[in-house]
């Protein structure tokens, strides 16, 4: 039987298929719907943990156990599982473990563009690479069974367009191996110097034999067209060099990519005129073949910046460049907007109203860096807004205090802020900073967390609370605001700013898009009472627009969260 299945939905269904009974995950677009399609499976345990580091260490727990496990993540998350990842390629696995990194070139959702095949070069781990859903599946169910022969853990790499496109997979049955044995044994999962020197050892004997397994791995695919042109790619560059030029050209398309073959690459290369190397980000592939002398053309063509096309490459290539229709006129460009009723417009509406510098965070409030409001400052990663405003306010001293402030959402805290909420109470900064407390993961598609009091299957769960964790931590003041009740908001940044210690906001209100979040009706603008000042279109609200120099609202759009009653002067926004 096949199925057309997302990619994610095809790497859950191997995790199905391979006999995984652990999942643990942290939501990153693009990968986090694997994790919600493994745990539609009942037989696969399937969890949310508060970070990455957590959950590769669940993963890292349950292998060592004896079962099969996964863990999931955007390829910014694998930094904040590295610690665990390059001692758990010392350690080596007893039951399979696979890693799935999404990358995400082109930054559709991502702070950054990083290549993630550095991590596997520098952990000297194996890492594989599909190119569609099918591959997606079956790279998986491979990686399972080569995870126990090398004894290390897998990467499969994916990226944004293969994790998020849809190709027909066929469906098998579930195989589950049996539990391997545990049997103590300090010297492979102990990692203290003495024991960690000899599995260095193991490594380098290891990272040979893969070589060797590179050489002729199935994962790696010659397609002869004959010719004079050939290319050496993978994942979804050779889809893209495929259907540009289709059999002008042969094709070396590597599913492995770590660590990469020595004589499959010299012979293929020997075969044609001209070897091109497509890959996108990093020259990791051509870098190989120069360094073994041969002569490809690759980033000079390509570049490191940003997504590959099948336009692309027929432009490189072939010289065949795509038609286009241009349009003349100045067209308006739609930046993405926090959501109409979004909990969060309230509180950046204050902070951007009292010319408040914001130490700003990884979430969907993020979007507050964006005019109108343009309440943000600096974002940098997971948890760093905390950090970095205790060195700003350092460096800064008393006046930064009283003017500075961090934001980060409820589901980030937990992920990576606590941690830095500690260095402000240990150290003694008198900052403050405000939990953005919309009751769910919102960025990356409602995911549960630890603060939500239901897990990834949506069954009760042990809850946080946050305004004791603050206090436990060291955190004497600590209040509570609702977002759309700016007078009490305002109020509260200026006190805490003033107020000679540190000290923590929780800006609560559900997420808008929540199903169970009843919303008022829409507001309506009389026409004679509105002035035309724009005062309403400082908050960005997406329902609200001008027409013949009026304030429109949007009655599709607009939920009655209220906040633009409050900022009109004239009371021309009614309910």
């Amino acid at each position: 039987m096949k199925k057309l299945m997302l990619g994610n939905a095809a790497f859950a269904r191997g995790l199905y298929e391979a006999g995984v009974t652990v999942a643990s995950s942290y939501p990153g677009t693009p990968s986090t719907e694997i994790t919600e399609y493994a745990a539609e499976y009942d037989e696969i345990y399937a969890e949310w943990a508060p970070n990455e580091k957590v959950a590769m260490e669940v993963a890292l727990g349950a292998s060592i156990a004896g079962s099969r496990s996964f863990c999931g993540m955007k390829h910014v998350g694998l930094n904040v599982a590295a610690d665990p990842l390059y001692t758990a390629s010392y350690t080596g696995v007893n039951g399979g473990m696979v890693i799935a990194v999404a990358d995400d070139p082109g930054m559709h959702s991502s702070q950054n563009e990083q290549d993630s095949r550095h991590h596997a070069i520098a952990s000297k781990v194996l890492m594989v690479e599909p190119s569609d859903s099918a591959e997606c599946k079956d790279f998986v169910k491979t990686s399972f069974e080569l995870s126990e022969e090398y004894d290390v853990p897998v990467i499969v790499r994916m990226c944004t367009r293969v994790a998020h496109s849809q190709s027909a997979v066929e469906l098998c049955d579930r195989v589950v191996p049996a539990q391997k044995e545990y049997t103590k044994n300090p010297q492979k999962y102990v990692m203290m110097p003495a024991f960690a020197r000899g599995r260095h050892v193991f490594v380098e004997e290891r990272t040979q034999k893969l070589i060797e397994y590179a050489e002729k791995s199935p994962l790696n695919k010659v397609i002869d067209n004959g010719g004079d042109i050939g290319i050496i790619t993978s994942g979804i560059s050779y889809q893209y060099a495929r259907e540009a030029m289709g059999d002008k050209a042969s094709y070396l398309k590597l599913g492995v990519v770590n660590p990469l073959p020595v004589e499959l690459i010299k012979n293929f290369c020997s075969k044609y005129k001209k070897v091109y190397v497509i890959e996108e980000l990093d020259d990791i592939i051509e870098t190989h073949c120069k360094k073994l002398g041969l002569d490809v053309v690759g980033k000079e063509l390509f570049g490191y910046i940003g997504e590959f096309s099948q336009a692309l490459v027929a432009e490189k290539l072939l010289g065949v460049k795509t038609e286009t229709v241009s349009f003349d006129g100045n067209v308006p460009v739609r930046p993405p907007v926090m959501c109409a009723g979004c909990p969060h417009r309230g509180l950046f509406y204050c902070l951007s109203k009292n010319k408040i510098t914001v130490s700003g965070d990884i979430g969907c409030y993020t979007l507050g860096a964006s005019a109108p409001l343009s309440a943000m400052d600096t974002t940098i990663c997971m948890g760093a807004s905390i950090s970095a405003l205790h060195g700003f306010n350092k460096a800064r001293g008393e006046d930064a205090e009283k003017s500075t402030v961090a934001v980060i959402g409820d589901s980030t805290f937990m992920h990576s802020g606590m941690t830095g909420l500690v260095n402000i109470a240990y150290n003694s900064t008198n900052s403050t900073v405000i939990i953005l407390d919309n009751s769910i993961t919102g960025m990356t598609g409602h995911q549960q967390n630890p603060t939500t009091g239901k897990n990834l299957k949506g069954d009760p769960a042990a809850a946080v609370n946050l305004e004791e964790l603050c206090k436990a931590i060291g955190i004497k003041r600590v209040r509570v605001v609702d977002p759309y009740n700016l007078e009490e908001t305002e109020t509260a940044i200026k006190e805490e700013l003033a107020a000679p210690e540190a000290s923590v906001i929780i800006s609560r209100r559900p997420c808008a898009l929540l199903k169970y979040v009843k919303h008022k009706p829409a507001l309506k603008v009389v026409n004679d009472k509105c002035k035309g000042c724009k005062m309403c279109l400082k908050l960005g609200c997406p329902a609200i627009s001008v027409r013949d120099g009026k304030a429109v609202i949007d009655h599709t759009q607009c939920v009655g969260c209220g906040i633009c009653t409050e900022v009109c002067k004239f009371s021309a926004i009614e309910g």
